[in-house]
């Protein structure tokens, strides 16, 4: 199976390094080299780091790497593909523009999904025009190579066979699949957790506890596998305050960002892609 990842940022590199150890011949796209050979290493460091937790052999990361392939060619990255996956930054009209070209190029019989963890895929969908029943969202959790969830979210035209493909492909990537039925902003996971999260931006803000100790807190006391401030530090600051406005737009105040956090990402403390968010991180991105 050929699977097209149209980002090749954290996530997308991620996604397409996943579907590669299934077997699948994985096209990581993006529209600059620089970000590709980001893609690239990342990759590379994830499959070192299976090899030496001996969940893969030297061969099988040698083999997996090799069926990537890295490309800033958007019609040759579509062409013959099986499934295709929007996974650029989070906000709408960006991937609406993109998804506009992907309905253009794509096979007709090709899966179109959406990685988005929050915006309304009936929204996006529309940017498909006469093809807007074909976008479904496919979300993946951060990292994708180590997280088992995969979130099918149906948007108002995404018809039942599509909601299956969708379906059909996370458990093929060897994922446990939910599906949110009803295309509302944020579907079951963002929604929640980003309640969670904003409360703990808040508790730093107001000097209640240390990020590290929120994050220890919820980490011991919730079993976490991750703290929320790590967590957003990984993702990034800016992908989260704009998952929050968008949320804010949907259900209102309850999700309105913090002055400290839009204070953050206007100061460019992005997290770790920038060195510096609510931790300090050296070149290598190791929290310093």
């Amino acid at each position: 199976m050929k699977v097209t990842i149209l980002g090749a940022g954290t996530m997308g590199a991620s996604i397409a390094q996943l579907a590669a150890t299934a077997g699948d011949d994985a096209v990581a796209r993006d529209v600059g080299e620089a970000q590709l050979e980001r893609a690239r290493a990342a990759v590379r460091r994830s499959l070192a780091r299976f090899v030496r937790a001996g969940r893969l052999t030297d061969a099988e990361a040698q083999a997996a790497f090799q069926r990537i392939r890295f490309t800033t060619d958007l019609t040759g990255a579509l062409d013959g593909a099986e499934v295709v996956i929007e996974s650029i930054t989070e906000v709408r009209e960006l991937k609406q523009e993109l998804l506009a070209e992907v309905a253009e190029r794509a096979p007709a019989e090709a899966l179109l999904g959406t990685n988005t963890s929050q915006l309304s895929i009936t929204s996006l969908a529309t940017a498909l025009g006469a093809q807007a029943h074909r976008l479904v969202g496919i979300h993946f959790f951060n990292p994708p190579v180590m997280m088992r969830l995969v979130e099918v979210i149906a948007g108002l035209l995404t018809p039942h066979e599509v909601v299956a493909r969708a379906r059909a492909f996370g458990e093929h990537l060897g994922r446990e699949v939910v599906v949110c039925r009803k295309d509302s902003p944020g579907f079951i996971t963002s929604r929640a957790y980003a309640i969670l999260r904003l409360e703990c931006v808040r508790m730093v803000e107001e000097g209640v506890a240390t990020p590290q100790d929120v994050d220890t807190a919820m980490k011991l006391g919730f079993n976490f596998p991750m703290g929320p401030l790590e967590l957003g530090d990984m993702n990034g600051l800016d992908t989260f305050l704009n998952a929050l406005n968008g949320l804010s737009e949907a259900y209102g105040e309850r999700f309105r960002p913090s002055v400290g956090l839009k204070n953050m990402v206007a100061a460019g403390r992005l997290g770790r892609k920038a060195g510096a968010g609510f931790y300090e991180y050296d070149e290598h991105g190791r929290r310093a």
